[in-house]
């Protein structure tokens, strides 16, 4: 799994439309969440969906522009209006944290990450359990071995190295990638983290 992390926009939309289009043209990630605490990935999505298929860029608008495709479009508008659907489908792998807990777990293999907006957020519980702890309040990109777990965040976008990471689980181990502003990686760390034991229990 190639897992993106956008931080937080902080008014940014133009900021947050770039990183997001890095993560998912040029990163090839499967899911983007947005680790910030507003709407504006909501309202970024919004805005590029309309930029690709027009005013009505819901599921159920899709029918009717279908219809009127196939009644009136050329072969190279029926080509353009298959690339711009699929285009507004992919769009649907940015994700925000859930609004009432902005907070998200995910698996890595065996190991458990937890996501969330302010660190301050984490209880023991949370420590305890996960190896990654990534958050989005932060000044800038950072990714911080404390005991047996890490601590990552992107760093808001538009901060200098940084705004978003890739944390890419092919491999043996987890590697976190980070890109700044210029949509070039920044620096690349790999998360060395020792895998759950799997218990079995004999009558």
């Amino acid at each position: 799994m190639r897992l993106g992390l956008l931080g937080p926009a902080n008014g940014d939309l133009a900021g947050l439309a770039r990183m997001a289009e890095l993560l998912l043209n040029s990163a090839r990630v499967t899911r983007a969440i947005y680790l910030g605490s507003d709407d504006a990935l909501e309202d970024t999505v919004a805005l590029w969906a309309e930029s690709l298929v027009g005013a009505d860029a819901s599921d159920q608008g899709v029918w009717d522009r279908a219809y009127a495709m196939a009644a009136e479009g050329t072969p190279e508008q029926i080509q353009e209006f298959l690339r711009a659907e699929r285009a507004r489908l992919r769009l649907k792998s940015l994700e925000s944290l859930p609004v009432r807990e902005l907070r998200s777990v995910e698996m890595f293999g065996d190991r458990v990450a937890i996501l969330v907006h302010d660190k301050a957020m984490l209880d023991e519980e949370d420590i305890f359990a996960a190896t990654f702890l990534a958050y989005g309040k932060g000044d800038g990109p950072l990714a911080k071995r404390i005991g047996p777990r890490w601590f990552i965040t992107p760093g808001p976008v538009g901060s200098a190295g940084g705004g978003a990471v890739v944390l890419d689980d092919s491999g043996e181990e987890v590697i976190a990638t980070f890109f700044g502003p210029d949509g070039l990686p920044a620096q690349s760390e790999k998360l060395t983290a020792p895998h759950m034991t799997k218990l079995s229990v004999k009558g």
